[in-house]
């Protein structure tokens, strides 16, 4: 058994097969060669059947040995220490990846969850939509003008930055042809393929069994 153990839902709608953010983590080992395992907890009941692991009752949460962690970005970095794979040695390529993997939550997904969310709840007016708009704007600038955001290679900042960006409504907001590129180069990967059909492969089972029920 391996010392590091993904947590994730036994069981989520179809809907959201490949978007859970386990994949995050999965994706993450997949990438440095890590040996993980993932357990469940369940999804019914999960706003308080694990709350003394993750205080919102939302997943992932990653254990490695003694250290246990919530939160994905948390868990990335936590990942990204033990390889050189996610993250570079180099002091300047360290700081660079740890930018942009914080840009990723706090100047990207901040804004993209949000809007996201009044979208898909119908609302007449949605007020975020022009911040949406100006940040995926500025991150397009930036990826006409490099492959990958930080230390001239993928980084773990890539993996966070892809799978945030890659979310339908969002990936379908506008014409933004380097961000597209790049969501394709990254989810091209051999690493992203495996963690995407392995959640998906989960989730069916779990599925299945609950039909059967």
């Amino acid at each position: 058994m391996s010392e590091l153990t993904i947590w994730t839902y036994d069981w989520v709608p179809e809907a959201v097969w490949g978007f859970v953010r386990d994949l995050r983590l999965r994706w993450a080992c997949e990438e440095a060669g890590l040996s993980y395992d993932v357990r469940t907890v369940p999804f019914d009941g999960r706003e308080s059947n694990h709350l003394a692991r993750q205080p919102f009752g939302q997943i992932p949460f990653l254990d490695d040995g003694e250290v246990k962690l919530f939160e994905s970005g948390a868990g990335l970095l936590h990942l990204a220490r033990k390889s050189e794979t996610l993250m570079p040695l180099d002091p300047a390529g360290a700081a660079e990846t740890l930018q942009w993997t914080l840009a990723a939550l706090n100047s990207i997904e901040m804004v993209s969850v949000p809007w996201w969310f009044l979208t898909v709840t119908g609302a007449a007016d949605n007020q975020l939509t022009g911040w949406m708009g100006k940040r995926l704007d500025q991150l397009e600038q930036v990826l006409s003008e490099r492959e990958w955001l930080a230390a001239g290679r993928f980084t773990v900042a890539d993996l966070l930055m892809a799978d945030v960006l890659r979310v339908e409504k969002v990936r379908a907001f506008g014409d933004r042809p380097a961000s597209e590129a790049y969501i394709l180069r990254a989810t091209d990967r051999p690493a992203f393929r495996k963690a995407q059909a392995d959640q998906a492969a989960l989730f069916k089972a779990a599925d299945m069994k609950r039909r059967a029920i």
